[in-house]
């Protein structure tokens, strides 16, 4: 990394001026022109390991902290917090608690974007990740309702409010920090960096538990156990921290502050400018984290539980259910990074459209693989295929959520429409297919994750495509 002359370049377009894509012809304003790979050229920028580490590494420890308590309230949370209530009431409670976060991470998405659109994107990184990293600590020590009752569930839940509002500012951080020190013509490659995150984390998480159900007894977990991943965060945290605290600023961010592009108050401005894009960005990975809940917390609760504690019998073990979630994780990232290389060759929005369509038929067949007892091909080829698909929709959209807004509120702007979609897509989803599942069986789970799939189409056909988009805008 070199610092150099950082002049201002007044041939860069201001804010409010036509994009490459309305004005191609415009002398030096089409991004990858001369004017811009000359204004580049000048400016310190991290390494490429560097912005990996930054935006993966960090990525992968917030996702680490949420899945971990995903796994815990699917398995652990019902007999330790909710004790008195039945099974099924139990589990529906705890994964209640897992919604908390979801409606705070837009919270989070308004004030860490707000700075990061004014300050920049190193500053609030730095603070979302340590805000998620001690509130993920805290709740390994929380006292359970055996010990403080009521008080217990009450401190259980500000503390997952406070997850969300951490992580509710790291990804859109994370994905702007990867795309504006790209290429640009490698964005959705470099965007899926912090996309790698999310297997990562779950890997980890997962990986966790595993080991901790391979030598602990069903009591000592109860008892201890499901505190030590939340516990080992303090030392991820740490890592995370050292790597984005030594990274630069991005230079597309310094060359927004040279040209005084920044604005005072960025959520107005995306609210008044940009709303249509906030919605397309929403309904665009609503689905993603359907799908995802779907497969990584609903189907493990369904998949070791009985049908009168809320499953659906199929007879496996949470250790088992572990290892087959984390082998269909490869999966999905190794369609995280494939998905990302065509979404850069044929367009972002081509790649979305086939990934909605193939999700629409996934969702009616897969019932069907879900209605043996202890069959593994069946929950293997449910697993595998539903990850690669996630791979393919969650792929490309570290790229094409920035590049649906201009530099100045491009941090507010994915971030509360990627945050938003955690409500419509995923907070109350664990929730609504336990419901489903056990009134109506499995294939109302099926339609209901078809009709997010069916959204999703609906807002990547509202779209333009957004591959040679002007990013410096």
């Amino acid at each position: 990394m070199t610092t150099v002359d950082v002049s201002a370049d007044t041939s860069l377009p201001q804010a409010g001026e036509a994009t490459a894509e309305k004005a191609p012809k415009a002398a030096g304003r089409v991004e990858g022109g001369p004017a811009f790979r000359a204004k580049m050229s000048t400016l310190a920028r991290d390494s490429v390991k560097t912005v990996i580490g930054a935006s993966m590494v960090g990525t992968a420890i917030e996702f680490y902290d949420f899945y971990a308590y995903g796994t815990a309230s699917a398995n652990y949370f019902p007999k330790i917090f909710f004790p008195e209530a039945n099974p099924t009431v139990g589990l529906l409670a705890s994964l209640l608690t897992f919604a908390i976060a979801f409606i705070a991470r837009p919270l989070g998405s308004l004030l860490f974007g707000h700075f990061g659109d004014r300050m920049g994107r190193k500053t609030t990184l730095v603070v979302s990740l340590l805000l998620m990293g001690c509130a993920t600590v805290l709740i390994g020590c929380l006292p359970t309702y055996g010990t403080w009752g009521l008080l217990s569930v009450v401190l259980l839940c500000a503390c997952r409010f406070v997850q969300g509002i951490g992580l509710g500012g790291e990804w859109s951080g994370a994905a702007l920090v990867a795309t504006e020190n790209a290429p640009a013509d490698r964005r959705a490659l470099y965007g899926s960096f912090p996309e790698l995150g999310a297997p990562i984390g779950f890997f980890l998480s997962n990986g966790t538990f595993f080991l901790l159900e391979m030598f602990c007894t069903p009591q000592q977990m109860l008892s201890w156990g499901w505190r030590v991943p939340f516990l080992l965060s303090a030392v991820l945290v740490v890592v995370g921290l050292t790597i984005r605290v030594h990274m630069e600023e991005t230079p597309i961010f310094r060359m927004a502050l040279e040209q005084q592009k920044a604005v005072k108050a960025p959520l107005a401005e995306v609210f008044r400018r940009s709303w249509k894009q906030v919605l397309q960005a929403t309904f665009l990975v609503a689905v993603t984290y359907t799908l995802f809940y779907t497969l990584a917390t609903w189907s493990l609760a369904f998949g070791t539980k009985a049908k009168g504690q809320g499953g659906g019998g199929l007879g496996f073990t949470t250790q088992e259910y572990l290892l087959m979630l984390m082998v269909s994780i490869v999966v999905f990232a190794a369609f995280i990074v494939l998905s990302c290389v065509y979404a850069d060759r044929l367009g972002r929005r081509r790649v979305l459209v086939a990934s909605s369509v193939a999700l629409v038929v996934f969702s009616l067949l897969f019932p069907y693989l879900l209605m043996g007892y202890r069959n593994f091909f069946q929950v293997m080829v449910f697993l595998c295929v539903g990850f690669a698909l996630m791979g393919v929709a969650f792929g490309p959209i570290g790229a094409m959520l920035p590049e649906l807004f201009p530099t100045n509120v491009r941090y507010s702007g994915a971030g509360i429409g990627y945050n938003l979609a955690a409500i419509v897509g995923a907070a109350f989803v664990p929730t609504i297919a336990t419901w489903l599942s056990s009134h109506w069986g499995v294939r109302s789970v099926g339609l209901y994750l078809a009709f997010m799939a069916l959204c999703c189409l609906v807002a990547v056909l509202s779209c333009r495509e957004t591959k040679d988009v002007d990013f410096s805008r």
